[in-house]
């Protein structure tokens, strides 16, 4: 048995325990309340994050493949279903990077853990398809009518397309990501490019906003391995550079790097996902094919260690740090309280952000998930 198998169950039943609840007491539904202590907005799910959410029916996924089990499927099927009506009864929303994620998690579920979320993959792959035909092959804007075009969005929906049968655009969304992002002083790629206002009339090229964070990478090396697996190794290439980019950059001793709480908890998560995807499914059997999987396991491998041995032990499960390299600190304080209009929150520990958690443990699934865990 992998040795990360055990810590992963540990941290799947911490979020699940801590978290999840249902939705206004509505039978058949969960959803994950954002923070524990929560405050009151967050139990009514005032506060709730959709792409959050997305993220956690994607964690719930790993831990099926893992063990499987008809619990856990229900459990899927009643987080896609607080979703859609915590949503208004449906599944799009304003920012195409949260329909993308949620697109994939759905995708998943449906392929790898049999759960029937009907016409939700093709809504928001026809949303994701129509936006970046709109955009004139400059990339998916992260929200409707907004000029920010960036990788967070752009990566999972080149990932999302790949697995759905739409090649041709995957690989132009990928092409768009190197050729207007990629820094040649680093590897990495940047966070995203602002259109230029047509307005201006000035022949502007718009501007690259050069923030470096830990998810661009993993979906931009993601989308190129979805690509490599239907086939299209063209992209290769672009994943050996950024594993070794972000082995020398985003890691300290082999460790990512955090980015805090809030959204940010969730980023270096996801980095670790797509690279035990690369660890686990880089086609090639060169020497650069093998130093790259053996690269992209040790991150997530010393990874795991780092948030592990930092874990704090608490009768409900183990709660992570946001920055794997230190150790998680009790996230304290009181619920949430109302003065007036304004709710207070008590409680700014960042170990208290269900992002958070989920990245503790959707980095120890993806340890579980490598042979040589």
């Amino acid at each position: 048995m992998n040795r990360w198998t055990a810590p992963a169950a540990l941290a799947e039943s911490a979020v699940r325990r801590r978290h999840l609840r249902r939705l206004l007491a509505l039978p058949g539904t969960r959803l994950g309340v954002v923070g524990a202590p929560a405050t009151p907005g967050e139990r009514l799910f005032t506060h709730w994050h959709y792409w959050w959410q997305a993220q956690l029916i994607d964690c719930l996924v790993d831990a099926q493949l893992r063990a499987p089990d008809d619990r856990r499927r229900s459990m899927i099927r009643a987080t896609a279903r607080g979703i859609r009506w915590r949503n208004g009864l449906r599944w799009r929303n304003n920012y195409y990077d949260d329909m993308a994620w949620l697109a994939l998690a759905l995708d998943r579920a449906e392929r790898l853990a049999g759960i029937r979320v009907g016409k939700a993959v093709p809504t928001l792959t026809r949303e994701i398809t129509t936006a970046w035909e709109s955009a004139g092959g400059e990339g998916i804007p992260w929200r409707r009518r907004d000029v920010f075009h960036n990788v967070p969005a752009n990566g999972p929906a080149a990932i999302l397309l790949a697995r759905t049968g739409n090649r041709d655009a995957a690989r132009h969304i990928a092409d768009w990501v190197e050729r207007r992002l990629a820094l040649s002083a680093t590897g990495l790629v940047a966070d995203g490019w602002r259109a230029p206002d047509t307005g201006r009339g000035d022949g502007s090229d718009g501007v690259v906003e050069e923030t470096i964070y830990t998810y661009g990478q993993g979906v931009a090396m993601g989308a190129e391995l979805e690509l490599a697996l239907t086939g299209d190794a063209s992209g290769v290439p672009r994943i050996h550079r950024l594993v070794d980019a972000v082995g020398t950059n985003l890691a300290a001793n082999g460790v990512l790097a955090g980015h805090g709480g809030g959204n940010g908890g969730l980023f270096t998560g996801i980095l670790a996902r797509h690279l035990a995807g690369v660890a686990t499914l880089l086609p090639g059997s060169d020497a650069a094919a093998a130093l790259t999987r053996r690269r992209a396991a040790d991150l997530v491998l010393a990874s795991a260690e780092a948030a592990w041995a930092g874990r704090l032990p608490t009768p409900a499960g183990p709660v992570f740090s946001p920055e794997w390299v230190r150790p998680a600190r009790r996230p304290g304080g009181r619920p949430g309280r109302v003065i007036g209009n304004a709710e207070v929150e008590q409680s700014t520990v960042p170990e208290r952000d269900l992002s958070v958690q989920l990245a503790g443990w959707m980095l120890l699934e993806a340890a579980a998930a490598l042979p040589n865990g």
